[in-house]
Parts: C-alpha cells; sequence; structure tokens
C-alpha cells in the first residue's frame, strides 16, 4: 500500500502511480481523512456531541480548497437513537455554506492561528487511514479516502485521483456504490473534478517535458 500526504496530494498521489505502473493502482491512496474528520468535529461541536457520534461524511475530490464536504448520508447519534445530520441540526443554510467553507479552509486557518500546520491533527488523520485499510470498515459505516475514479458510479471521469466514501475489508477498499446525489452535491462534485482534471494535465506536461 502507498499512501500520499504531502500536497497536492491526489495529483502527487496519481503521478506516483503513472511512474510506478507494476504496482496496482487500486494500492495507491491519499490523505482526505483529515478533511473527513474535520467535517465530522464540525458537526459533533454544533450538536454538542462527541465527534465518534458522527459517521458517514463524505469528502467528494481533492484535498483542496475545492473539495466537497457532504453531509446528506451523514448520521448522528443523539440521545441513543441515530438521525440524518440535516434532520438534527435543521439549519440548512449553515450546511451549505458555512460549514463547508470552514472544513476546505480549515488547514489555511489553523497555520494563520499557529504560524504551523495542524501536524498531530494530520499524524492521527494518517493513523485512521492505515487502521482502517489494515482492520476494515466498521458495519455500516464508509470513510473518506483519495483513490483512482476509474470506474465510478459519480460520473467522475476515469483516471483521477479523487476521494469517494469507501468500505474496506481484507485490505481492499471499494467506492460505496448507489448514494442519490442531488444539484447542489453534483455542482460541488464536477468543480472539484475540474481542478483535478486540470492539476493532473499540469503535472504531466511538466513530467513529459523534464
Amino acid at each position: 500500500m502507498v499512501i500520499v500526504v504531502g500536497n497536492p496530494a491526489n495529483t502527487n498521489c496519481l503521478t506516483a502511480s503513472k511512474s510506478a505502473p507494476s504496482i496496482p493502482k487500486e494500492n495507491f491512496s491519499c490523505l482526505t481523512r483529515l478533511d473527513h474528520n474535520r467535517a465530522k468535529a464540525q458537526i459533533a461541536l454544533k450538536l454538542g456531541v462527541t465527534s465518534d457520534d458522527v459517521k458517514n461524511v463524505i469528502i467528494w475530490g481533492n484535498h483542496s480548497s475545492t473539495q466537497y464536504p457532504d453531509v446528506n448520508h451523514a448520521k448522528v447519534k443523539l440521545q441513543g437513537k441515530e438521525v440524518g445530520v440535516y434532520e438534527a441540526l435543521k439549519d440548512d443554510s449553515w450546511l451549505k455554506g458555512e460549514f463547508i467553507t470552514t472544513v476546505q479552509q480549515r488547514g489555511a486557518a489553523v497555520i494563520k492561528a499557529r504560524k504551523l500546520s495542524s501536524a498531530m491533527s494530520a499524524a492521527k488523520a494518517i493513523c485512521d487511514h492505515v487502521r482502517d485499510i489494515w482492520f476494515g470498515t466498521p458495519e455500516g459505516e464508509f470513510v473518506s479516502m483519495g483513490v483512482i475514479s476509474d470506474g465510478n458510479s459519480y460520473g467522475v471521469p476515469d483516471d483521477l485521483l479523487y476521494s469517494f466514501p469507501v468500505t474496506i475489508k481484507d485490505k481492499t477498499w471499494k467506492v460505496v456504490e448507489g448514494l442519490p446525489i442531488n444539484d447542489f452535491s453534483r455542482e460541488k462534485m464536477d468543480l472539484t473534478a475540474k481542478e483535478l482534471a486540470e492539476e493532473k494535465e499540469t503535472a504531466f506536461e511538466f513530467l513529459s517535458s523534464a
């Protein structure tokens, strides 16, 4: 397994995969778990629960400010029962606005405040990512991971390293299929795919001329 963390993580990961064709491309992944953990934490904070009470948030796309943190399919445990996040929060404008931008720009906000990156949070996210590859995801839960987009059912072009919701079993990831995607999500998912396609083109142009 090859896990890429250094930015631009998605495109670096794709480049590494292309440069090592003897390694199956499914063995390459990049870290979007830090964004995933931040999205869970924002929801937990808003509802006064712990991050562990929130599951199935999704980070779609690039580990950049175009990423799309999606809670349309997320659940939160409130008073012992699981409720959809939209239903629990009853604050659609926050979920479609400030929540998304906060998660997208959290890394920059941390650097601005501390003059340092969030190294410990990133280390924790790497541990979470590796643990799930090794031990699998719990039943009924999925996590976010940048993986090769080939053959996905969400209209993301092939041959991009894109963050999807995945389940993992026997050290093998699988994109969660069949999640309904509304127009709001579609637009955000396409925007981050477009950025990844542009990054890929720039990187490959540079590599071919190097």
